[in-house]
């Protein structure tokens, strides 16, 4: 697929149709990433591609420091979010420690509709990420780009424990971006967005 189109990160286990008690549910988010449900004030075209090169270290430690730091508060924020949607619920994760603003409320919307469908998920997805820019301002910016693999991430019905069944031309292995900021020592993952866009 050659469009890029933006999802917000409430697409992060991705928008799905699934029925429960003859209801349609709409469950965004990263395990079933499909086309159609995209920002319309996006703006694609400044976003990175899996393929872009991540900053090299400057002489400077604190480009190099903050580059690890960052990786290691999206990959924290990524473990928090695997946990939280194992039981429908942030509570006792730590999702609110390393994610918050746009990322967050998508987050919770996830497992809002998760929990009220009776769905958890099992497994957890596989990252690939690499950061493609640290910006020096007042409030320190980062980009992170990522090919996120779900192949082991499956979403169940919690009573029954089967798989729930997701579209076919839902991508397994999709590229995903990630804006983060930091407050004081600490990185915080603000906005997180899956794209149409297999990687």
């Amino acid at each position: 697929m050659t469009a890029t189109r933006r999802r917000s990160s409430a697409h992060d286990i991705a928008a799905v149709r699934t029925r429960k008690h003859g209801t349609t549910l709409l469950l965004a988010g990263t395990l079933l990433a499909l086309a159609g449900c995209g920002d319309s004030d996006s703006d694609t075209s400044s976003k990175p591609s899996p393929t872009s090169t991540a900053v090299s270290p400057s002489p400077s430690s604190t480009v190099g420091s903050d580059e690890a730091a960052v990786l290691a508060a999206y990959t924290s924020s990524w473990d928090a979010k695997a946990e939280a949607y194992k039981k429908a619920s942030s509570a006792g994760t730590d999702v609110k420690r390393y994610t918050t603003f746009k990322a967050l409320a998508d987050i919770e919307r996830n497992l809002a509709a998760m929990k009220e469908a009776g769905q958890v998920t099992t497994g957890k997805p596989v990252i690939h990420p690499t950061v493609v820019k640290v910006t020096d301002a007042e409030i320190p910016k980062a980009t992170v780009a990522d090919c996120v693999d779900t192949t082991n991430w499956t979403l169940i019905d919690e009573d029954t424990k089967k798989k729930v069944p997701l579209p076919s031309e839902r991508l397994i292995k999709y590229v995903s971006t990630a804006t983060l900021e930091r407050w004081g020592t600490k990185w915080m993952v603000t906005e997180l967005t899956a794209q149409d866009q297999a990687c």
